[in-house]
């Protein structure tokens, strides 16, 4: 029998994303579930606007946001140092892509939040990227190969998958096509996983067959 499935979207950006790693790493061990990553690269100038933009308003939903995010990854033993810029992040993503079929993901994918977070990888510098690949048993050259070659094209087709299904955040795990957005809807998750035909009253004449 088939292992229930739940697709996550990540972003090695999000502090939110990073926090959410335990405990969806949890669930797959607890309910046997089939986690499929995928990435969703944030695009940050896009839905926050011009720097200079910003409102006071703005900065101070940021500031505590970041606080916020710190509480939750204190509790978890993580480092969350605010970002230095605005960061694009398609290497790494198509690093994530990279290290699932070459069997390197878990590693790949704890060093590159890891060290992000910690300031020890600026996620928009190949070589630095690459070299994430090389520590963890992967080759840069074909990485390398890869991000000038499919990588884009591949990387494109997921988010604008991701968008139509209707994810515009992260993380976003999707189970039988329902959404569930952010580090405080995953136990909701873990009642759907445990509960399948509790969607249809959850959602009620939205939910879709």
């Amino acid at each position: 029998m088939a292992r229930p499935r739940v697709r996550v979207y990540t972003d090695y950006k999000s502090p939110f994303a990073y926090i959410a790693n335990k405990r969806l790493f949890e669930i797959e061990q607890e309910f046997g579930v089939e986690l499929e990553w995928r990435p969703y690269t944030l695009r940050i100038p896009e839905f926050m606007g011009a720097v200079e933009e910003r409102t006071p308003h703005f900065w101070r939903k940021v500031r505590y946001s970041y606080m916020d995010a710190r509480r939750l990854a204190n509790a978890q033993g993580l480092t969350i140092k605010g970002p230095r810029r605005v960061y694009n992040g398609f290497y790494a993503s198509a690093g994530m892509l990279f290290a699932q079929r070459n069997g390197i993901f878990r590693p790949y994918h704890d060093t590159v939040f890891k060290k992000f977070w910690n300031h020890e990888l600026d996620v928009d510098e190949l070589p630095e990227v690459s070299a994430i690949v090389t520590s963890v048993g992967g080759s840069a050259a074909d990485f390398e190969n890869y991000v000038h070659g499919d990588a884009r094209t591949e990387h494109d087709r997921i988010i604008d998958e991701a968008e139509t299904l209707g994810v515009f955040g992260v993380p976003t795990m999707v189970f039988n096509d329902e959404l569930f957005w952010g580090t405080d809807r995953i136990e909701m998750l873990v009642e759907r996983i445990k509960n399948p035909e509790s969607a249809a009253a959850a959602l009620g004449s939205r939910h879709r067959k």
